[in-house]
């Protein structure tokens, strides 16, 4: 049951890969990109490949404003995993 909106945690954790990813990237020159980001997911926060590109692309489509109203109404409807299977 879902039970906390409290993702601080995860924002953390994520702000930590993109970082390490960021810096990595500096030292060659070159922009971090969407794929990237993905395989890091799959292998750093074991996400599946799928997964990790639905999750980078609901990020990039609808940003925070509508993820987090997204996710507090999923909290109040008390939906722990969506239709999708993830």
């Amino acid at each position: 049951m879902v039970s906390s909106a409290d993702v601080g945690f995860l924002v953390e954790e994520y702000q930590k890969l993109v970082a390490l990813m960021g810096r990595e990237k500096a030292e060659t020159r070159s922009p971090l990109q969407a794929g990237e980001i993905a395989k890091c997911l799959v292998r750093d926060a074991d996400w599946s490949e799928s997964a990790a590109q639905h999750l980078l692309q609901l990020a990039r489509d609808y940003g925070v404003f509508m993820l987090r109203n997204g996710l507090a109404l999923a909290i109040a409807l008390r939906l722990e995993d969506g239709e999708l299977g993830f």
